[in-house]
């Protein structure tokens, strides 16, 4: 098997370039669902509801694009035609999402219009973002891979940014941020039409930059012979036949995607109780929730600072598993600390510390998998390896409403902080991993 060769800086860079505009997208979906789904009328008991079919989606879809993609060569590419599908789509589904409360439906009908769009775009971003990782494990060697994941980590989180301060920066320009009805808010609305522009100019950049291996450069590189391409292997023995590495960082993935789906799903509510003086029976219209909205994607704007700085500390840590255990307690800390602050300002702390187990997150479980897996099946396995990251959102939305209750059913910032328990139960249980190479020269 050949080493691939090293690559400038500007080459990984535009490797994920694409990914800056799909996060603006993935960021704006996360700050402002819950906002959406409660000013359409939903209860905060049923809230987390909303968010199973968008997993659920992503949990089918995943290694189907993965295995596919892996038997596709043409002149496009490899990875790149999917992710163009994946961005097309999800620029129409966030121009139709914002309006679920304008077409005249019943509260019911525009809950359920607003949960099929909220499904078709997160199935949409996942088929935009899933590419860039799959590049990365192609195309870059094992001394570089960090330094891409690296990359695609600042790239991440600076979308992150941009998408979780646009409502915030557009009712500072003047937009409304209180709509009749059940209506969304023009920050709202327009806050995903702009993302949507960025989101396909950032991936046609990366399309038109990026030029992936041919199919005989690719078998050299990762020492696949005519035998192994013409193998035909089915997603489930793929599963059977996964490394152990697999399994163990599932394990730490499932802790970690339960905790910031409840992050996700309550912490408008929870600001809004905090330090806005929001009562659940003042409705959502008021203009303390919808400041709350606002501020939400300011918290989750610092949190993505955080995480573009811990980045850059993370590859310090000469062991690969204190780093990530520890990234992911300081998390905790911060989910569970935000109890303790009524101040909207304060409460910046928590979610700066939260920034330190997203950039462990996005991180660390790519660059020990794609370690411990050859370039045979690299697609399908990330693909799979998805439902590391669906199936916790999904367990953790269908059981939401049960926790919500078990907690008090009043107070949503409850649930912050049991995503901080959560966290907690993924650091320790990173020391179950193990690490493997498959392709170590």
């Amino acid at each position: 098997m050949k080493n691939k060769p090293d690559q400038s800086f500007w080459a990984l860079w535009n490797l994920s370039f694409g990914f800056f505009g799909v996060q603006i997208a993935y960021a704006l979906q996360t700050a402002n669902i819950s906002r959406i789904f409660a000013t359409l009328g939903a209860d905060p008991h049923n809230l987390s509801y909303f968010w199973v079919l968008p997993p659920l989606a992503g949990l089918i879809i995943q290694p189907i694009v993965g295995t596919l993609s892996d038997r596709t060569w043409n002149r496009f590419g490899r990875r790149l035609p999917y992710l163009i599908v994946g961005a097309l789509l999800a620029v129409v589904v966030m121009c139709l999402l914002p309006n679920a409360g304008s077409f005249h439906f019943a509260v019911a009908g525009a809950l359920i219009f607003g949960a099929v769009a909220l499904m078709f775009l997160d199935l949409s971003i996942n088929i935009s973002m899933q590419p860039f990782k799959m590049l990365v494990g192609d195309m870059v060697n094992e001394k570089q891979k960090g330094l891409a994941y690296s990359i695609q980590s600042f790239l991440c989180n600076a979308g992150s940014v941009v998408g979780f301060i646009l409502p915030y920066a557009l009712a500072w320009f003047g937009f409304k941020n209180t709509a009749d009805g059940n209506q969304v808010p023009q920050t709202v609305a327009w806050s995903f039409y702009l993302g949507a522009a960025m989101l396909i100019l950032c991936v046609l950049y990366t399309f038109w930059k990026v030029k992936e291996m041919p199919p005989e450069e690719y078998a050299v590189y990762h020492g696949i012979d005519k035998e192994e391409k013409t193998e035909k292997e089915n997603i489930f023995s793929l599963l059977v036949k996964a490394p152990k590495v697999f399994w163990t960082v599932g394990l730490v993935q499932f802790f970690c995607w339960a905790a910031f789906m409840y992050m996700w799903t309550y912490t408008t509510g929870g600001v809004a109780e905090q330090a806005f003086g929001w009562d659940h029976a003042q409705g959502t219209n008021v203009a303390s929730y919808q400041d709350a909205g606002n501020w939400t994607g300011n918290l989750f704007a610092v949190q993505a600072i955080g995480s573009v700085l811990w980045a850059v500390v993370l590859p310090r840590f000469k062991n690969r598993k204190i780093a990530y255990s520890l990234s992911l307690a300081i998390g905790g800390a911060g989910f569970i600390s935000a109890m303790f602050f009524t101040n909207q300002y304060m409460l910046f702390i928590s979610f700066f510390l939260v920034g330190a187990a997203w950039a462990a997150m996005l991180a660390m479980p790519f660059t020990i998998l794609t370690n411990s897996i050859s370039g045979k099946h690299m697609g399908a396995y990330l693909g799979l390896f998805n439902g590391t990251i669906t199936v916790p959102q999904i367990v953790a939305a269908l059981l939401g409403g049960v926790v919500f209750s078990l907690l008090g059913g009043q107070h949503q910032i409850y649930m912050i902080a049991f995503a901080g328990a959560l966290l907690l139960l993924g650091s320790a249980s990173v020391f179950a991993i193990k690490e493997t190479y498959a392709e170590k020269a």
